[in-house]
């Protein structure tokens, strides 16, 4: 059943009981609502958009783009799928990846047990039934065995705190919530807000088309250039002839990706190796760079001679060598915050119609009728685009009232900092799955791969319940904390934790600062959720 794409309210509300409830609609969500299907289960997808696609649905904005290459960017369960697919570019576009998802949803039936434009506000356990009671937005009152996220890691955009945003008289866009209808910015004065990846890929686009940019930037960051090209025929034919072989590989990696990994230490080697296999790194383009050397995320010295090379590679493209220095990174190692995939960024900063403003060293004060206000100048602008990035990991499942067992909040129970079994499960919550929830690898790697583990891991879990006889999966409190403490011990021999990053929920004022993903690798934690599955589901309790 699939809402009216009108935005009316077009239908009454529904009430239903089922053996599954599933919140989200991008990849998890739809692999999701395949694997209950095919287990013979009812099961009910609930979006809040007016289409499928999670993140690529709402993240419209010029320039958005995968930073994984296509062909591992994607579902490999159907092998007629990966098959049949073909990816245009070596990184594909928003368009194309919600393209691709859509096809998807026809090619499965799936949209038959989708409804849209339909926002879950509460997910509440009753304990008499051990039942979930779900709630939407739309007044539907649907009753689960299994309520499962699949809400995302990036999909509640941030909106800054800006004092008198709301009196500006200009167009403001957000780019996690890009209208649908694209803007013109054609001779219009366009001031970006944030310069993670967003920021970057959208910046070149709006210098090509506004009078003039001013981009504002808080805290510069690390790009390497994406080299992007028209998908090659050639490889694709070769990676489609071994394309099983290819995906079980990559599970055995640390990122779930074919990168050309190297287990080389950066300071092994001389000064004069290192700077030719760094410019090899970053003439092949992507986040492979990172993985020239083993230890860059592990020895800040490593990490350093990385970090100095993007620097160098920063002041030769950038003319003006003020702008250059504020667009090279100091305060965080490399690869510590996200590092992004850009085509053009830095050379967009030699344009005459862009303007980069420092805003660590003159903050903006106020948004005014007609512009911005710094601590050193105003700013007349048009437009105003958001690039403030999100309430990762946990930001979607806040916004729903999620309450276990007892009547306890997820909330609460969160409240110094969310905790978790494998990121699949919480203490307190019986037959509630997180995919790619904290404590998992996902943020750190292909999440399809991660993804596509975590739906599977569920999907038998749950068929382990029906086949022997059981109703209930939960995960034991010591086994939630253990894991916590060694996902936190795991991330603490990194260099991921020297960094104010949304991985460690930084960016969002209030927010306990934990390291959010798992960064022991995709490879340790498939291996380490099939020993558990091999010991009886070792650190659940499952009950009849």
């Amino acid at each position: 059943m699939v809402a009216s794409e009108s935005g009316e309210d077009a239908r009454r509300p529904i009430v239903r009981s089922l053996d599954a409830v599933i919140v989200g609609a991008g990849f998890a969500g739809l692999y999701m609502l395949h694997r209950m299907r095919g287990l013979g289960l009812s099961a009910l997808l609930v979006e809040a958009g007016s289409g499928v696609g999670g993140t690529w649905f709402w993240n419209r904005y010029p320039g958005a783009r995968c930073d994984v290459d296509s062909l591992e960017y994607s579902f490999s369960f159907s092998e007629e799928l990966q098959q049949q697919w073909t990816w245009s570019e070596r990184f594909a576009t928003q368009p194309e990846i919600l393209k691709y998802l859509n096809h998807v949803a026809d090619r499965f039936d799936l949209s038959r047990d989708i409804i849209l434009e339909t926002r879950a506000v509460a997910a509440i356990y009753d304990d008499a039934s051990g039942r979930w009671q779900v709630r939407t937005d739309r007044g539907d009152r649907l009753d689960a065995r299994y309520c499962i996220m699949a809400t995302g890691c990036l999909s509640e955009a941030r909106t800054p705190d800006i004092p008198g945003l709301a009196s500006f008289g200009g167009e403001v866009y957000a780019t996690g919530q890009w209208p649908h209808a694209h803007p013109d910015f054609t001779g219009k004065r366009v001031a970006v807000i944030g310069t993670g990846s967003s920021g970057i890929q959208v910046v070149p686009m709006l210098a090509r088309q506004a009078s003039h940019v001013f981009v504002m930037q808080r805290t510069p960051n690390f790009s390497i250039p994406a080299r992007n090209a028209p998908t090659d025929a050639a490889r694709e034919r070769a990676w489609k002839a071994t394309y099983a072989q290819k995906r079980q590989a990559a599970r055995e990696t640390t990122a779930g990706i074919l990168y050309d990994y190297n287990d080389t230490n950066a300071l092994s080697v001389s000064e004069t190796q290192r700077t030719q296999d760094f410019e090899a790194r970053w003439s092949k383009g992507g986040v492979n760079f990172i993985r020239t050397y083993c230890d860059i995320m592990l020895d800040k010295n490593a990490n350093d001679t990385a970090a100095d090379f993007v620097r160098a590679k920063i002041r030769e493209i950038v003319r003006d060598p003020k702008t250059a220095a504020t667009l090279s990174p100091h305060d965080h190692p490399i690869g510590a915050k996200r590092i992004c995939v850009d085509s053009d960024y830095f050379a967009t900063f030699n344009r005459d119609n862009v303007t980069l403003v420092d805003i660590r060293s003159t903050p903006i004060l106020a948004a005014t009728k007609t512009g911005l206000k710094t601590a050193q100048a105003s700013y007349e602008i048009d437009a105003l685009v958001l690039a403030t990035g999100f309430d990762a990991v946990t930001g979607a499942l806040a916004k729903i009232d999620i309450r276990g067992r007892a009547g306890v909040t997820l909330a609460q129970k969160w409240a110094q900092g969310p905790r978790s079994y494998l990121g699949l499960m919480s203490a307190g919550f019986p037959n509630f799955f997180t995919i790619t929830g904290p404590g998992s690898p996902s943020i750190l790697t292909n999440v399809v791969v991660s993804i596509e583990q975590h739906v599977a891991w569920i999907a038998d879990a749950i068929a382990h319940l029906h086949a022997n006889g059981l109703a209930c999966m939960e995960a034991k409190a010591e086994a939630e904390d253990a894991w916590a403490e060694h996902v936190s011990e795991v991330a603490s021999r990194t260099l991921f934790v020297q960094a104010n990053s949304w991985y460690m929920g930084a960016n969002i004022p209030g927010k306990p600062r934990i390291f959010l993903p798992y960064a022991g690798g995709f490879n340790a934690y498939r291996l380490k959720c099939e020993e558990i599955v091999a010991r009886g589901y070792a650190g659940f309790t499952l009950r009849a």
